[in-house]
């Protein structure tokens, strides 16, 4: 039985051309991995190359896709970067399945796919109110998410079977050919009001800044998000394996994954009244796993921790998309989306940078358990603003934009 929201017809749309695009884009890490070291012939230094050029975009122009997500219809926006993505890693699935790879050629196409998600990110968290109404925005954000983190499930061993079977330049071919029905079902989303905005595109961008630090709970959350990137995305990622070990590690990552879909389908039922405060205390799950990794502790309690770990970044998620769906105006909320989203990006590069320095100095084991804490203490900090404590889940109206002091 389908839940009441997919016999909406944008929603399902919209749910389902998502589905398509993130099963695919959940493929593309593991086959570009391979792609280009078997295409460059093991070199390393080709495939931190695509890597960066793609998430430099990303990061150069998030604010400008939110601004431009709140100036035209979203569904155009959504199209247009949909169909540019399949086109350009389907350019790049070409080079690599005739035989004519080369760095550069591939690495400007990749730029391309990032500077799209820049447009891309900001229109998607815009579009939802559009379809669903307020009181519908917590289901529909928890079924998204069971989505995405389904994809995270199933596109890594798909993604690995048809590098094996066939070779990675298919594996990439079939992420490109996966943006094309998404295109499709995406431009037939309902067209959404229509939004005219006379300023300029500086005031605009401008306008996006002021709301984030004049809204109290988006402020003091976000950057609360920055210091959970700064101190957990890196160790997570660098010393997780190492004080893991092979084995132990992709148990922990199923077991975090089972914990996000667990969660998506709690929050899709609960309705807590103080949907942000419920969702930044969940947020003290997330170090749970490294802490445990920190302190050597039982196989059992590690898969515990992971489990936990994956139930307070589900939730945590949930509350965040709701809340700025549910308080932000719509003529904003990309915008604030997207400068909400680059402080906290910007953090990520900046850990992974720091972690090995620090090890060296402190330690894995003991840098592992300081980060845990240091993120849980920040974590709480928000919670001491009334504005984050008392924000309330399903207003009957957007909260107005603040007045400039």
């Amino acid at each position: 039985m389908l839940p009441p929201l997919l016999h909406h017809s944008g929603f399902r749309r919209f749910f389902t051309g998502r589905a398509i695009s993130l099963l695919g884009s959940s493929m593309a890490p593991l086959a570009l991995a391979f792609a280009v070291l078997d295409a460059a012939h093991g070199r390393a230094a080709d495939l931190g190359t695509v890597l960066a050029v793609r998430m430099l975009p990303l990061l150069a122009l998030l604010l400008l896709g939110g601004a431009v997500a709140d100036r035209l219809p979203r569904r155009t926006v959504l199209l247009t970067t949909h169909l540019g993505a399949g086109l350009s890693q389907g350019a790049a699935a070409t080079l690599l399945l005739t035989g004519h790879y080369a760095l550069g050629p591939f690495a400007a196409l990749e730029f391309l796919n990032g500077a799209l998600t820049a447009f891309t990110s900001p229109a998607l968290r815009g579009v939802l109110p559009e379809l669903v109404p307020d009181e519908q925005l917590r289901p529909a954000n928890a079924l998204l998410g069971m989505a995405a983190n389904g994809s995270k499930l199933l596109g890594p061993p798909l993604a690995g079977l048809l590098v094996a079977g066939v070779g990675p330049g298919w594996a990439v071919a079939l992420d490109a050919l996966s943006y094309l029905p998404a295109a499709y079902l995406l431009g037939r989303l309902p067209a959404g009001p229509a939004r005219s905005r006379p300023t300029a595109l500086r005031a605009d961008l401008r306008e996006g800044w002021t709301v984030l630090r004049r809204t109290r709970w988006v402020w003091w959350t976000t950057w609360s998000f920055c210091a959970t990137n700064l101190l957990l995305v890196g160790p997570w990622q660098i010393l997780g394996p190492q004080l893991a070990g092979p084995a132990l590690w992709g148990t922990l990552l199923a077991a975090r994954g089972a914990g996000l879909l667990l969660a998506d389908t709690a929050v899709y039922r609960l309705a807590p009244r103080r949907l942000l405060a419920t969702g930044q205390l969940a947020g003290l799950l997330l170090p749970l796993p490294l802490l445990a990794l920190g302190l050597r502790a039982p196989v059992l309690w590690l898969f515990a921790a992971a489990l936990a770990s994956g139930l307070g970044l589900a939730l945590s998620a949930t509350a965040w998309n709701t809340s700025v769906q549910e308080h932000l105006p719509r003529d904003v909320l990309s915008r604030v989306s997207a400068n909400a989203d680059a402080l906290s990006y910007l953090a990520i590069p900046l850990g992974q940078l720091a972690c090995a320095p620090l090890t060296a100095r402190l330690g894995a084991p003991a840098l592992a358990t300081a980060a845990a804490l240091c993120q849980g203490a920040l974590t709480l900090l928000p919670l001491l603003s009334p504005a984050v404590r008392r924000l309330p889940h399903r207003p009957k109206t957007p909260a107005p934009v603040p007045a400039p002091a």
